[in-house]
């Protein structure tokens, strides 16, 4: 059945002159082939959805995803992987490279790219900026990008040589190349497993301070500026870091910067419990620099929001927090989670699905007769629990796991191919 009629859903898309309206939308064979008040389909093998009080805009997209392929498949496959995607709303996703082997060369970017064809959510490789994501070289990130490869990171490993990121910056300024940094200053982080403050004082633990990620921000920012390069900062998290980038971009620094979904609902007191499931790099800071984050979002600052989906086997959390590894699957809950930080649906479209793929150089899919139908139709008001049963993912480490929700996919549509929740 490849035909389908949505019914009185509200539109979000800036795009289009449908913004704002509540219309009927038909797709026949992958398409959009009208949107208008009460239409109706000759075709037997019509599906349809009633969407009342529902939106419908293009489909989410992640700037941050971990998988486990190649290598790592028992955290995450391709399979599992997209399909806890599309849970979430998301029809398209940039791979962090840290995987076994990274990727970082044509090769890993080529398996990643044939592997992913046709399917339901598109996958766009991220490839290393250093060999083997060590620091020390700089990777083949043109034979990456002509391979597919949309931008260039380390993933979760910051590049510590000041020269090695100017010369990526330069060298990838060549051939339009976005290099994407995620913001840590080793030397002063140390080996600290959550943010420096009042919590890490209480519970005897090392902190790590605001000040790792503004040192790092601030080199890169002057590096971007010397190569006359664009930059894109993952996962920011400190105040200070929103101001940062805010005055960088009034010089006209060519910056763009993403925050973590959880970082803007969840703060470093929650970790008094020592539940492994709030490890999370960067660390959960405090309430201050959540309230920052939500304000740079609302102002222009930061341009995205990503999920960081980093799912784990169950050995690499279920010990103690000082050893269990950083990260949460985040895919399927990013919706609820931007809702609970008081974002609008048509907030929450502009940082999850328009300028996330503004940010790569990637054309938006528009909700107009005869475009080729990529979108997603969503409940804001919806409540569901995130359980065993609703879970796409392999993994399960996640602090609302188990916790209802506010905010539900409803349909998925991409690639002539759908999925209903």
């Amino acid at each position: 059945m490849n035909n389908l009629l949505i019914q009185s859903a509200t539109i979000l898309d800036p795009q289009s002159k449908h913004h704002g309206k509540v219309a009927d939308i038909l797709v026949v064979d992958g398409k959009i082939s009208e949107i208008g008040k009460s239409i109706k389909s000759s075709a037997k093998n019509t599906l349809t959805i009633n969407a009342k009080g529902q939106y419908l805009s293009a489909g989410f997209f992640d700037l941050n995803v971990n998988f486990g392929d190649p290598g790592l498949e028992t955290k995450e496959d391709l399979s599992t992987g997209t399909a806890s995607a599309a849970a979430g709303g998301f029809t398209g996703i940039a791979l962090m490279p840290n995987t076994q082997p990274p990727i970082h060369s044509k090769a890993e970017v080529a398996y990643l790219v044939n592997r992913s064809k046709n399917s339901l959510v598109d996958i766009y490789p991220l490839g290393c900026i250093s060999h083997n994501c060590e620091g020390k070289e700089l990777a083949e990130m043109f034979d990456m990008q002509q391979t597919g490869a949309i931008g260039f990171t380390d993933g979760k490993k910051p590049v510590s040589n000041a020269g090695l990121m100017s010369r990526a910056l330069l060298y990838t300024k060549s051939f339009n190349g976005l290099i994407i940094s995620y913001a840590e200053d080793q030397d002063i982080a140390g080996k600290a497993k959550m943010n420096e403050g009042v919590m890490s004082t209480y519970l005897g633990m090392k902190g790590n301070p605001s000040l790792a990620e503004e040192l790092m921000i601030s080199r890169d920012l002057y590096l971007a500026e010397y190569n006359d390069a664009r930059i894109h900062f993952s996962t920011i998290s400190t105040a200070n870091s929103v101001d940062l980038i805010r005055k960088a971009k009034k010089t006209g620094v060519q910056v763009t910067c993403e925050v973590a979904v959880h970082a803007l609902v969840l703060t470093e007191d929650l970790l008094e419990g020592f539940d492994s499931n709030y490890k999370v790099k960067p660390p959960l800071r405090t309430k201050a620099d959540q309230k920052a984050l939500i304000a740079g979002l609302k102002d222009g600052t930061i341009d995205a929001i990503v999920s960081q989906h980093t799912p784990h086997e169950i050995e690499f959390k279920d010990v103690e927090f000082e050893i269990a590894s950083y990260g949460i699957t985040g895919l399927q809950t990013a919706l609820p989670l931007a809702l609970k930080a008081g974002l609008s649906p048509e907030q929450i479209v502009e940082k999850m699905a328009i300028n996330p793929r503004k940010v790569l150089g990637l054309s938006n899919p528009v909700l107009e007769a005869g475009k080729s139908a990529n979108f997603i139709l969503f409940d804001p008001s919806e409540e569901w629990t995130y359980d065993e049963e609703t879970n796409y993912s392999k993994s399960e480490n996640s602090p609302f796991f188990g916790e209802k929700l506010k905010g539900k996919i409803k349909l998925v549509y991409n690639n002539a191919q759908y999925f209903t929740y």
